[in-house]
């Protein structure tokens, strides 16, 4: 399950205590009623609503929060019934439905309407654009990516209707935040997610904002709308990952996947469920990110898109290969590679132009290199190599992989060299991920520092990456 609730005791929100603190707003109170009472530290109640245990303290200590999107959070994450959750001002939370066979597992979670998912991602632009505290403590929570995946699976779509704003909003308003997306993405893939992730952010705050709170559209415009403000959003989400922001991003990806739910666009939810999967291998959640993948996979085959189910089994290859799980990962590379073999991209989103036969190989050398079949990755790394030349960052991930390869077949000068290539890609990106590949090759080279081209490698990345993320 992607979701482990605190074990909270019978009859919890009925004390007229806690009811007292709902009435209140009073959330340090609660947090101080679940330590007493459901035996939760503050880094357990940290992790199930998605706060860091530090800003979890303060709330304790008298900190408020206003913020209704946090408040949403910390409802949601404590399972809290709709008669607490009323009192807090939020929705109640219809759970008289299950999952559908094959779908995730778990309550049904509230029912928002479009409006409520244009509000919560636009306070989500405001707070980030304004470095509020809140979003610096938010921390990454596997248990943070269920409820809006439920969502997606489960609560019907709400489809936008006729918006009567002041400003009339049409087809050339959706060309140019697609024309946006398409700038922004380009800057990312070149220049990696820090060059331009603020700069997006103020965008979406600034001049999307208002298109949705305060346009004049009809509900075909409408879902036009938030479709493409959902890939921009997603884009975000991504740049704040590649950034090292983890909680931010995973807040951005929950947001861009409530807002494609809101449009019925099911192939974007299969491209953000992958992106959600994505990140949950990178940081360690290797199960999570099984999860995810196979709820992109049934996304994308309900889309009719082949090309994002291949996708989708090359995430959950990853998230297998990370765990160990070899069996259930060639399994999944097979499977990927035959649904490629098949599919038509004639009509493929432009936002998948990415995958391809070079960010494939790349996938299955990391996949091969993480289960310690080396001569089998670096087979497919080196063809991941035949790539689009404007995905530097992507050149750069492929050649530290390569570099480890190497590193681990016991070719330590050959790896130097090869790393001496990623690092003058790396050199000129904005991206942590990028640097977290090069010191990770860095401390796998060190047990050979005596030979000079290593030591000299070495040397060079201490003084180039000091200078960077």
């Amino acid at each position: 399950m992607l979701l482990d609730h605190l074990r909270i005791p019978d009859g919890f929100w009925s004390r007229e205590d806690v009811r007292t603190a709902a009435r209140a707003r009073d959330i340090g109170a609660l947090f101080r009623l679940l330590a007493r009472h459901a035996g939760a530290s503050q880094t357990r109640i940290g992790a199930v609503v998605g706060l860091e245990q530090g800003y979890v303290s303060r709330v304790i200590a008298g900190r408020k929060v206003t913020s209704i999107d946090v408040l949403e959070r910390i409802a949601d994450g404590c399972g809290m019934p709709d008669e607490v959750r009323m009192s807090l001002g939020l929705a109640p939370c219809h759970q008289s439905r299950r999952p559908t066979p094959g779908s995730p597992q778990g309550d049904v979670p509230n029912d928002r309407s479009w409006r409520e998912d244009v509000r919560a991602a636009t306070q989500l632009w405001e707070g980030d654009v304004n470095r509020r505290d809140m979003l610096r403590q938010t921390v990454f929570s596997s248990a943070g990516y269920t409820l809006p995946a439920l969502r997606w699976f489960i609560a019907p779509t709400t489809q936008p209707v006729t918006q009567n704003g002041h400003r009339s909003v049409g087809q050339p308003d959706i060309d140019t935040i697609r024309e946006m997306t398409s700038t922004y993405r380009r800057l990312d893939n070149q220049h990696g997610g820090g060059h331009a992730r603020e700069t997006l952010a103020r965008y979406l705050n600034r001049e999307v904002t208002p298109l949705l709170t305060e346009g004049r559209y009809d509900p075909a415009t409408g879902r036009k709308l938030l479709a493409a403000v959902a890939e921009l959003t997603q884009l975000a989400g991504w740049q704040a990952y590649d950034t090292a922001e983890h909680g931010l991003a995973q807040r951005y990806l929950t947001h861009a996947l409530d807002l494609a739910r809101a449009a019925d666009d099911a192939g974007l939810g299969a491209e953000i469920l992958a992106a959600m999967s994505h990140q949950a291998t990178y940081l360690g959640h290797n199960a999570t990110g099984v999860d995810l993948a196979r709820a992109a996979r049934q996304t994308a085959q309900r889309a009719g898109l082949s090309v994002l189910s291949a996708e989708a089994l090359v995430m959950e290859a990853h998230a297998h290969a990370a765990a160990r799980n070899e069996r259930a990962c060639t399994t999944a590379l097979h499977q990927a590679e035959q649904t490629l073999d098949r599919a038509d991209r004639s009509s493929d989103p432009q936002w998948l132009g990415y995958f391809d036969e070079a960010y494939l190989s790349a996938k299955f050398g990391h996949c091969f290199h993480a289960l310690g079949h080396h001569q089998q990755a670096e087979r497919f790394t080196v063809r991941s190599l035949q790539m689009d030349e404007r995905y530097i960052r992507g050149k750069a991930f492929n050649l530290t992989l390569l570099a480890s390869i190497h590193a681990h077949r016991g070719e330590p000068d050959r790896a130097s060299a090869i790393g001496a290539q990623a690092l003058t890609l790396t050199s000129q990106l904005r991206s942590a991920r990028a640097v977290r590949y090069l010191r990770d090759l860095q401390t796998e080279l060190t047990v050979h520092r005596r030979r000079p081209a290593v030591r000299h490698f070495i040397n060079r990345v201490d003084v180039t990456l000091g200078r960077h993320i």
